[in-house]
């Protein structure tokens, strides 16, 4: 019983240690999402973009870059039918799309505006309005500065971490809780947040496609084809990914707005003709 009470007594200190330190992060770092919600952006702009120039550049000599073509033009079509209808305030990105010879089916944005789509990811994707629904969503984490959330909210965590071993010493009952509080980190904290970071990149990027004319509607039959491609899935609180039945009754509830911004879109004479 005594050492029982210690290990919850050295798990309680731990958190309020953790917790101390990332308030302290907190205050000393908070920014504000395209949404609204409250951010914890620990680095600088310049440096996530020189950070994101630098990876792309690596990802662009290891992996196979189709250099031109109808896939390329494709692509092409469909980011540039949407970056303009990044609000003014996002749009001082270096903007630039590159296709990959590549089975995976995957997409992804680097801080600083560089984005990737995989050949895989065409076939899965059936029209440009299915395309658009993912580039919207690449651009949207860009704009959001997930990046930089995800990796101070992973600096605020091993900062937290580090406290407590220091404050643990040799106690092997403390140690044990220092463990299970680094599980409960890794839970509890980041894959939460990137679950949350990609349900707002869908939000977002509903409407950006909704506003260069793409049919948003067309989001949830490509989620639909994503769950027949992937298949089965690990439970959504060890995912860093929202299921995806949770994702597609999102974009449902959001369905409304976004196909108000199709029909003024399409008023207002912006088609995209984007084919493959």
């Amino acid at each position: 019983m005594r050492t029982t009470l210690k290990t919850i007594r050295g798990i309680t200190e731990a958190r309020r240690l953790l917790a101390a330190v990332v308030v302290a992060l907190v205050i000393s770092a908070c920014a504000t999402s395209p949404t609204g919600r409250q951010q914890l952006q620990l680095f600088p702009a310049s440096q996530m973009t020189t950070m994101g120039a630098d990876a792309y550049a690596q990802l662009q000599e290891k992996e196979p870059v189709i250099e031109d073509g109808p896939l390329v033009d494709y692509v092409q079509c469909v980011t540039d039918a949407i970056v303009p209808q990044i609000p003014e305030v996002y749009r001082d990105q270096a903007w630039e799309v590159s296709v990959f010879e590549s089975e995976q089916v995957n997409a992804f944005a680097m801080p600083g505006g560089k984005m990737g789509v995989y050949t895989g990811l065409l076939d899965v994707a059936e029209n440009a309005d299915q395309l658009a629904a993912v580039v919207g969503h690449e651009i949207a984490h860009v704009m959001a500065e997930h990046a930089n959330e995800r990796m101070s909210t992973q600096m605020a965590t091993v900062v937290g971490l580090g406290a407590i071993r220091i404050a643990a010493g040799d106690d092997p009952d403390r140690q044990r809780a220092m463990a299970a509080l680094g599980l409960g980190a890794q839970v509890g904290i980041i894959l939460p947040f990137s679950r949350l970071h990609e349900s707002e990149a869908d939000e977002i990027g509903l409407e950006l496609m909704a506003n260069a004319g793409f049919d948003p509607r067309a989001s949830v039959a490509l989620w639909q084809n994503m769950a027949e491609a992937r298949g089965d899935e690990p439970p959504e609180f060890l995912s860093t990914h929202p299921s995806k039945s949770r994702r597609i009754d999102d974009l449902r509830d959001w369905m409304p707005r976004a196909l108000y911004l199709y029909e003024q879109a399409q008023e207002a004479g912006r088609q995209p003709s984007c084919t493959p």
